[in-house]
């Protein structure tokens, strides 16, 4: 593993840290905003205005404006709480902590470019070579996956593929590989034998699709950019035009037609060519070579110039012949190397790996948004087998993390929970709540945009709280509203269509009592909205303390 520099002890000295900071501060994080208006939120834990709280967070936390003036006597305070009355009093002051206890401000991170050069100072004399050595050539993946998935696959594989080469392996195992994008792309850019396991078979078929039509993209673009290059060389070398003969009314299973301008197509690359309308509609040619010049040499399958049968010798015939028995031969025990494959299994800690993979070496493991407990089951997978030499995981929704000591959670599946995972917080019986860890969710930069919350739905949810619990007395089912809104073309809408869900008595409300609990509280809108801020800035406090646990785990076992 190519984790962090600092001991087990620093670690566990910065977990405790950030535990210390959130014991104060979580009641924030772990506050649902259905409950805001009926429980009162704002007033039991913020006593600043909301004005303040917005324009502290939009102002960066105080870096680029002046805090409030204090009280004359102001009370004390633990991260900007009063500690009598447990009330956010400074925001200034809390800001300033969530940014110290946050991973880059505890220290513990590296920047990708920092770790891809200490692999690359660090890489294995005599381990495998990946495909990665030409470094100015880029696989257009934007082809088969949209802009930020693309940037996610393009950044993410490049750190597996030096990982790979650093421990001197050339397989690679893609835990919750989904539709495939990162198991292709490692497999055509890199040249590495990847193993793409996901629960779902429908994930699986999508994946061998998906890769089915990135191998047929690849020859594609080869044939075309063979073709233009052929064509060059003949109009400026007209006296090297190639005679063919065929004989008439039969075509052998190479043979040739003439196009309309005169080329010779083969039935091959007359396929190849309807392949590509269903591949990519339109290319460019201009990135032909570009696409090309960024696929591994071995995932290609490069052709001789063409010479007909009858201008080879018999002796040259039986050579071919050989030569092509021998390429198939190697190519049914090599494809495995060239193509990912896809395998649809549950992964735990306890799965056996060689049972799944029969030709399994010393390898990667990765996952790129391991959802929920995938990604702690995919770092026990990396402790308890050897044949693991290095794990890269990226995890994502934290709230489908189960926990071991949450009071209000369901007990574990198997009793094995992935929080916390490392035993120094496992002896502290350790715990965020649901809430919270929906919180470690959100990101301040998409949110400050506009993105990732959408406030007025969670308003109009909040206020549809407050008529059932004044109307009804089943405001706590079990039933959930669900996805109300999107089609919601008013606020009495939204209540009449949750209230339908919901399977309670809509008749009982005309629309002017409806309408007149959105006009009640839609002054108080900017608490909410405030609110959500600061859940927001506690955001990475809580995503650091996940992350610190597992990489204390990681830290605690014997062999790393």
């Amino acid at each position: 593993m190519w984790g962090s520099s600092l001991s087990l002890s620093d670690i566990q000295q910065r977990i405790h840290g950030v535990t210390r900071f959130l014991s104060v501060t979580l009641s924030i994080a772990d506050a649902h905003t259905v409950d805001f208006y009926t429980r009162d939120v704002w007033t039991r834990f913020v006593a600043v205005t909301p004005e303040e709280v917005l324009s502290a967070v939009s102002s960066c936390g105080g870096q680029q404006g002046e805090p409030e003036p204090k009280a004359k006597d102001p009370p004390r305070t633990t991260f900007g709480f009063c500690c009598e009355t447990n009330r956010l009093v400074d925001i200034h002051e809390l800001l300033r902590a969530a940014r110290a206890h946050s991973l880059p401000g505890l220290g513990v991170c590296w920047s990708r470019e920092e770790l891809l050069q200490g692999l690359r100072g660090t890489g294995s004399e005599g381990g495998a070579e990946t495909g990665s050595s030409d470094e100015g050539a880029e696989l257009e993946t934007d082809e088969f996956m949209n802009s930020k998935k693309s940037h996610e696959v393009q950044a993410m594989s490049e750190v597996v593929a030096r990982l790979a080469q650093h421990c001197g392996v050339k397989q690679v195992i893609d835990v919750g590989s989904g539709k495939g994008y990162l198991s292709s792309f490692l497999s055509l850019r890199y040249g590495l034998r990847v193993y793409g396991i996901d629960s779902s078979s429908s994930n699986t078929h999508g994946a061998q699709e998906r890769n089915r039509k990135l191998k047929k993209f690849s020859r594609v673009y080869q044939k075309h950019s063979k073709a233009a290059r052929a064509r060059g060389e003949a109009a400026h070398s007209p006296q090297e035009e190639l005679e063919v003969e065929r004989k008439p009314g039969a075509i052998g299973d190479r043979g040739v037609l003439c196009g309309a301008a005169g080329g010779i197509v083969s039935q091959e690359e007359e396929k190849v060519s309807t392949v590509l309308s269903d591949v990519s509609p339109t290319i460019n040619p201009g990135t032909d070579e570009l696409f090309l010049s960024s696929l591994s040499v071995d995932v290609i399958e490069t052709t001789s110039p063409r010479i007909p049968p009858s201008r080879l010798s018999e002796e040259e015939r039986e050579r071919r012949k050989r030569d092509n028995l021998e390429r198939k031969a190697q190519n049914r025990g090599e494809s495995a190397a060239t193509v990912f494959s896809p395998l649809t299994s549950y992964v735990t800690a306890e799965t056996e790996l060689r049972e799944l993979i029969d030709e399994l070496e010393d390898a990667v493991v990765v996952g790129l948004h391991t959802c929920g407990d995938l990604a702690p089951s995919t770092l026990r997978m990396f402790v308890a087998k050897p044949e693991l030499a290095a794990v890269c995981s990226v995890g994502c929704c934290y709230h489908l993390l189960s926990e071991e000591f949450d009071p209000a959670a369901q007990e574990c599946l198997h009793s094995v929970c992935g929080f916390p995972l490392s035993r120094y917080l496992r002896s502290q019986s350790c715990f965020c709540g649901r809430n919270a860890r929906m919180s470690a969710c959100l990101a301040l930069e998409r949110v400050s945009l506009g993105q990732g919350i959408q406030m007025e739905s969670l308003f109009y949810r909040a206020v549809l709280h407050i008529i059932l619990r004044d109307h009804y007395s089943s405001y706590k089912s079990e039933k959930r509203v669900g996805k109300v809104y999107s089609k919601a073309k008013s606020f009495v809408d939204y209540v009449r269509r949750a209230l339908l869900r919901l399977e309670l008595d809509e008749s009982k409300l005309t629309d002017d009592v409806i309408q007149g609990y959105h006009d009640t509280y839609r002054p108080r809108m900017g608490e909410m909205n405030a609110f959500n801020m600061l859940k927001v800035t506690l955001a990475p406090c809580i995503e650091g303390l996940i992350l610190l646990d597992r990489l204390c785990f990681l830290k605690e076992q014997i062999r790393l």
